[in-house]
């Protein structure tokens, strides 16, 4: 997929959806939930995202360790990024905003969404993902921030302005945008040790149908194999 702007422009772009800085922007939102609100909308929140990235975790174990995915689709799990784009950049911009008028409060909502969509179109040009992939994380995300905003759309205000939630999730994603995080590696040592398979399917043999299992005796010296 061929997008007019520079690779260094889409990896700094596919960098504000990881974990690394969705995830610290995510916790922050709850503890302005908690503080300012009630505390059972950063329970409503936490859940929300936590049960959806679950699913991600799942489909992607689900691969990583049986080849289970939808290979007309070019589907091998659902993208994380898109997922934790779409969820929290809408729901961090309409927590920031719940003070003021609905329709911005709405506009900041669709902004994030778009932004979040943005992140997972990044995902597809550096071929970190498939479109299904993507398009799957983008609805899932959608999902859980539009049932939030539901949730939490009459919340009455406590002593919370605009400006200082703004100011500290934007600081949050400045300090912390490109700071890596391991789970892909954590979610393969999970799923190799569910599955008990000595490594994972990956998706070029998958799609060829080529991978096998491999035999442990495969994997000793000769000397080793003859004892075996």
């Amino acid at each position: 997929m061929n997008v007019d702007l520079p690779v260094s422009a889409w990896i700094s772009v596919t960098a504000l959806g990881g974990v690394g800085v969705m995830g610290p922007v995510a916790l922050i939102v709850a503890a302005w939930l908690a503080l300012g609100y009630r505390w059972k909308y950063a329970g409503a929140w936490l859940g929300l995202l936590g049960a959806a990235s679950g699913l991600v975790a799942l489909s992607k174990i689900a691969f990583i360790g049986w080849g289970i995915g939808v290979r007309h689709l070019d589907f091998t799990g659902i993208s994380g990024h898109a997922l934790m784009s779409t969820a929290v950049l809408p729901v961090a911009i309409f927590v920031a905003l719940l003070p003021t008028r609905g329709a911005l409060r709405a506009i900041g909502v669709a902004l994030g969404l778009l932004l979040g969509v943005w992140v997972g179109v990044s995902r597809v040009v550096l071929d970190a993902h498939s479109v299904s992939e993507v398009v799957a994380g983008c609805a899932l995300g959608a999902v859980v921030a539009l049932a939030f905003v539901w949730i939490a759309w009459r919340a009455e205000s406590g002593k919370l302005a605009p400006t200082p939630v703004a100011a500290s999730l934007a600081a949050v994603v400045v300090a912390l945008h490109g700071v890596p995080v391991p789970t892909q590696h954590w979610i393969t040592e999970i799923a190799l040790g569910l599955s008990g398979h000595e490594r994972p399917y990956v998706r070029a043999s998958w799609k060829a149908k080529t991978y096998r299992v491999p035999d442990r005796r495969t994997e000793l010296l000769p000397e080793q194999r003859a004892a075996a």
